[in-house]
């Protein structure tokens, strides 16, 4: 399988997060009466979101069926409204309905069933392997592995911590330095004094910000400008400026909860890739291009069992 073919087949487990329809056989009610499809057990703690004859429909089912419609790649039960749910359950009782009465009539003997459960059952197969390999590998001592391998390679530059005090003239600005020279506290002034609303009341406190992320005008003073040092009025365009540089420091990292959705995300993709490139190399395949008709007459001829990788139950 060619990488961009594995992507492929990632990216649509990860899209469908890792979800199929109910099995072929629907479930026992919890009083144990033998249900017309079979019977397969109640999880711990799960619990009965509708009855249909003898069977019965779960919260999970339903969760599963939310994630298969609305893209949860996550693998968390989504947010569902009543509306929502209800519709859901709806739903799933209607294929309950539809699937009791296709064993009824013994549809589900046909060789065209037949080949479509058992394909059914290698998705579900599949999706479980798929949940069980990422349940064992995307663990928290993984997710902080990568985040401390990450924020090492991360590159950080410098940010600066300044001050400023803004008024509407060159002439007031230099009147703000002279005052500044002459001893007054820079946060009292800014109180006392400058037209920035967003920042007077914090003694013009601008906190902590990089030259990428500041108004080019004040990018070039602020990181020009010495710790502790005062500028010369300078000009932007919401008015005219002095500024102080309180501090300098590192870029500190981006958080892990910054980074955590990205690093689920890459880890995940990076453990499906691998697990199917292990597969296929660990495997015989034989492929038969569209035109071969002849290998697909054969195919069709054949038992249904042997074409797929098993059958589902009767």
């Amino acid at each position: 399988m060619t990488k961009s073919a594995v992507q492929g087949f990632v990216f649509l487990v990860i899209a469908t997060g890792f979800v199929v329809a109910c099995g072929p056989e629907p479930r026992a009610t919890v009083d144990g009466r033998a249900a017309t499809t079979g019977s397969a057990a109640l999880s711990e703690g799960d619990q009965i979101a509708a009855r249909v004859d003898d069977t019965v429909i779960l919260r999970t089912d339903v969760w599963r069926e939310a994630q298969a419609q609305f893209g949860e790649a996550a693998g968390l039960p989504p947010e569902l409204s009543v509306e929502d749910f209800d519709a859901i359950v709806e739903q799933l009782i209607d294929q309950r309905l539809l699937a009791l009465e296709a064993r009824r009539r013994d549809l589900h003997r046909t060789p065209d069933a037949r080949r479509q459960l058992a394909l059914a059952e290698e998705r579900i197969l599949g999706n479980v392997l798929v949940e069980t390999t990422l349940e064992d590998a995307v663990t928290e001592e993984t997710i902080q592995r990568i985040y401390a391998e990450q924020i090492r390679l991360i590159p950080r530059g410098i940010e600066v911590r300044a001050r400023h005090i803004m008024v509407a003239s060159r002439e007031e600005a230099d009147a703000v330095k002279a005052r500044l020279d002459a001893g007054e506290d820079f946060a009292q002034l800014a109180v006392a004094i400058s037209q920035d609303n967003a920042t007077r009341l914090e003694g013009g406190d601008m906190g902590y910000f990089s030259r990428q992320g500041i108004l080019p005008a004040f990018g070039a003073v602020a990181f020009a400008t010495d710790e502790g040092a005062i500028s010369e009025p300078f000009q932007s365009e919401f008015g005219w400026h002095v500024l102080t540089v309180v501090d300098r420091r590192q870029q500190p990292p981006p958080s892990l909860e910054t980074l955590r959705a990205n690093i689920v995300r890459y880890y995940t993709f990076d453990q499906l890739e691998t697990l199917i490139v292990d597969l296929r190399s660990a495997a015989t395949v034989e492929r038969f291009a569209l035109e071969d008709a002849g290998a697909f007459g054969e195919a069709e001829a054949g038992d249904p069992s042997d074409v797929e990788a098993g059958s589902p139950p009767d």
